[in-house]
């Protein structure tokens, strides 16, 4: 019976022995029913979404196993996990199910960042309580009951233990840099961000997780949990879209392709290919917008969720009235490409 995932990693675990993260360098998506078949006889594993702590003694089996269904990669994880100190755990999902565990949710957020998957491609529904608020340290995760003490035995030993931040997900370089990205602040893209080859993050540009850009993009505004840019859009200068965790709701808020949200512009709803929201002007899914023909002439008033997923339109503010008015966008954006070679 096929599988979701399977992955061999390293956790860090509090001084209760409980795992707060994981790390999960070469995650398996669907994974033969002969290579579960054989992990399965080496770890115990019988059935079912399991996490299981595995013993460095074990991990040369794994080694063969993963060889033989030619992974070399895993293969050669596992080789050099048997000469490690650190917890070792292997994630076998059988179902694309809500997480139940830590390690679980780790590797769930470490497929969408190797972009195994896309966001909204795998079940992460409670995550947010799953996960453990952490200490994101220059010396490794630390369990916040703990950081005190280790702040002072750093000290002691003349070291500087720096906290980069506390949260209950870490940022996405530490874990997996997808290739053709250019980041710029590396601690606003979190974990479970799924960055598109040819995307560019710059300073004040923020992904949360489970959200991202398919492609090449431009951005340097915030694309909150949930949300989805397309191939060629621009997401500009303190620009924000709303996500299924700041007031989108359930609606799955998305951009299309070569659009454009300008700098400090806001949306609340899914917007189509090749649309453009000038700077400053804030549309949700309940405002009213004023249909313009091409003669500039009011046709119809409508709420913008109305247009939600509808392509070539360009939604601005009427400086006289302060009306929200859209009328057909006469102009694709298009991306200085020099900008985007991210090799």
């Amino acid at each position: 019976m096929a599988s979701f995932s399977l992955a061999l990693g390293t956790a860090t675990k509090n001084r209760d022995g409980k795992i707060i993260e994981a790390f999960f360098p070469t995650p398996v998506l669907n994974p033969s029913d002969e290579l579960v078949a054989t992990v399965a006889t080496v770890v115990d594993y019988k059935e079912g979404n399991q996490a299981i702590e595995v013993t460095s003694a074990q991990c040369a089996d794994l080694a063969a196993a993963f060889t033989a269904a030619g992974d070399e990669k895993s293969a050669q994880f596992a080789t050099k996990a048997a000469q490690s100190t650190q917890p070792l755990v292997i994630v076998i999902l059988a179902t694309d199910e809500a997480p139940t565990s830590v390690a679980e949710g780790f590797l769930k957020l470490q497929l969408i960042s190797n972009r195994l998957v896309k966001p909204h491609g795998t079940v992460l529904d409670g995550i947010f309580g799953l996960l453990h608020n952490i200490a994101w340290t220059s010396q490794g995760p630390i369990d916040l009951p703990e950081l005190a003490e280790r702040q002072i035995e750093a000290r002691l030993n003349g070291e500087v233990l720096t906290v980069d931040c506390v949260d209950k997900f870490p940022k996405m370089v530490d874990y997996v840099v997808p290739a053709g990205v250019r980041i710029a602040d590396t601690s606003r893209v979190r974990l479970g961000a799924h960055v598109g080859e040819g995307t560019t993050v710059m300073h004040e540009g923020f992904i949360n997780f489970n959200a991202g850009t398919t492609g090449v993009s431009m951005v340097e505004g915030r694309i909150s949990a949930g949300v989805m840019v397309g191939e060629g859009s621009d997401i500009g200068g303190g620009a924000s879209i709303m996500g299924t965790l700041s007031g989108g709701g359930k609606v799955v808020v998305s951009i299309g392709e070569n659009s454009l949200l300008g700098a400090n512009a806001g949306l609340g709803f899914p917007m189509g290919d090749r649309c453009t929201i000038e700077s400053g002007l804030y549309v949700t899914a309940g405002s009213k917008v004023r249909m313009l023909d091409k003669n500039g002439q009011e046709v119809e008033v409508v709420k913008a969720r109305e247009l939600a997923g509808v392509s070539d339109l360009l939604f601005r503010r009427n400086s006289m009235t302060g009306q929200i008015e859209c009328l057909a966008n006469k102009s694709a954006v298009e991306l200085n490409s020099e900008l985007h070679s991210n090799n």
